[in-house]
């Protein structure tokens, strides 16, 4: 099967944000980008869809205006639409994703240091997808992605101007291969450099005989330090050209990971899969990140 990146378009300013960032990574993989477009046939139309124009003529301009827009940014990169007749919008993108490396996604932002309104739509695909999601807010560009340019001149002019970190909240009592690589390859594909955040509570890691202190010690961050660089040393040599700063901190770990994220150019935290456990699951530290954070967010699902 060829090799794709998939992004959800409903005629929203978010979705084609998501259309457009997502030509960007298929662009940074070199493979060509689906562009699907969901819709069921309801007895009452949407207040959307025009006066004299059928459910379906209206699906169908939606999805063909995402494309035209796309291929005219991106001349250069092959642009595929596809209509989803589907009883449920979930499930047509749950399945889109299934095929492709990675979904993306639009979500209207909550402001301009505020993160996404997850929707039931968004929230069950992040939950449901076999496969990374990227969410993205409207009104994130590809500016937003670079560094400030030396006299105000646009990214796009200067193609070299380099990338904002890619931010990994990584858990060390839980490391993970999928979300590692992910983000390790997100970060190679855009030179950027890569800030891994591992955020523990010192309370957590006190034993019967430990006596309660505010400030973790010396002695146990350097351990939660040490721990981190022994996770990511194997990383680090399959990835060499790849520049990693690691930061671990005491205290709530969604409010770490934001605080971290600021300024990014790609957050990237993980889902656990529950199989065999009935209804959506992301996640608490995940919940609240998505909830709160600026950036393009991807969720990797791992066991």
């Amino acid at each position: 099967m060829e090799r794709h990146v998939v992004a959800g378009v409903d005629g929203t300013v978010a979705s084609l944000a998501a259309a457009h960032w997502a030509a960007r990574e298929a662009q940074r993989r070199g493979v060509p980008l689906r562009l699907v477009h969901a819709w069921q046939l309801t007895p009452r139309p949407a207040a959307s869809v025009p006066l004299g124009t059928t459910q379906a003529g209206w699906a169908a301009q939606t999805l063909d205006g995402a494309v035209g827009s796309v291929r005219a940014a991106h001349p250069g990169l092959r642009v595929d639409g596809q209509l989803v007749k589907h009883h449920s919008t979930v499930a047509a993108l749950t399945e889109a994703a299934g095929d492709a490396e990675l979904m993306v996604l639009g979500s209207h932002g909550l402001g301009v240091f505020a993160g996404f309104v997850l929707g039931s739509v968004s929230q069950r695909v992040v939950a449901r997808s076999p496969r990374p999601v990227v969410l993205v807010r409207a009104g994130q560009g590809s500016t937003g992605e670079h560094l400030p340019a030396a006299d105000g001149v646009s990214p796009e002019e200067i193609p070299e101007t380099p990338y904002r970190d890619v931010v990994l909240g990584l858990d060390t009592s839980l490391p993970c291969d999928e979300l590692i690589e992910f983000a390790f390859e997100s970060a190679r594909r855009r030179d950027a450099r890569l800030h891994a955040i591992h955020v523990f509570s010192a309370s957590s890691e006190l034993t019967e005989d430990s006596r309660p202190d505010p400030v973790p010690g010396p002695e146990l961050l350097a351990a939660q330090e040490r721990t981190v660089v022994a996770t990511l040393r194997p990383w680090c040599a399959k990835f060499p050209g790849v520049p990693v700063v690691e930061t671990v901190a005491e205290g709530r770990v969604s409010a770490e990971i934001v605080r971290a994220a600021t300024g990014a150019s790609l957050l990237v935290v993980g889902r656990r899969t529950r199989d065999g456990r009935p209804g959506n699951h992301i996640g608490p530290v995940t919940h609240a990140v998505l909830h709160h954070v600026g950036c393009p967010v991807a969720v990797v699902p791992h066991g």
